[in-house]
């Protein structure tokens, strides 16, 4: 089983019957995508990462890459592999002195880093045909910086 690239297509927040969450939303294929749910923090640290948005002090995901940067750890890849209950589970896939090794995440967290590391994003295809949906069947999505401004 080869896992399939993922591509973030934005942060959004997706707005339904009880009110808004923030999502990432992953393309996967040509007309499908895996929304993810994540925190608002996590969402507005995805976002910069993705904006290029750089803050005067380190935030937690900034300050990771920097640790992993000074001690010449690099990130392969995040790997989304797991949905149990609802809930995703993925893995940093970390190499240093040519030894990887794998390291437990939050998918929102490896997606911040991931994005920092210009790492690959990977997702498990049973993940994939567990959740992802068409285009056309997300929910009501307003990109995060038109929702935070407005």
């Amino acid at each position: 089983m080869h896992a399939v690239s993922g591509t973030v297509r934005g942060v959004y927040m997706a707005r339904g019957a009880v009110g808004a969450s923030p999502a990432v939303v992953l393309t996967v294929g040509d007309d499908s995508c895996l929304p993810i749910y994540i925190g608002l923090w996590e969402a507005i640290s995805i976002n910069n990462a993705l904006q290029n948005e750089v803050s005067p002090r380190p935030l937690t995901h900034d300050l990771f890459v920097e640790f992993l940067e000074t001690f010449q750890i690099s990130l392969k890849a995040l790997l989304i592999d797991s949905l149990e209950d609802g809930v995703f589970y993925a893995n940093l896939i970390l190499e240093h002195d040519n030894h990887e090794q794998s390291m437990d995440c939050r998918p929102s967290d490896g997606i911040a880093i991931g994005i920092r590391c210009r790492a690959e994003i990977l997702v498990n295809p049973q993940v994939i045909a567990g959740s992802a949906v068409k285009t056309e069947d997300l929910p009501e999505l307003v990109d995060l910086s038109t929702y935070l401004s407005g």
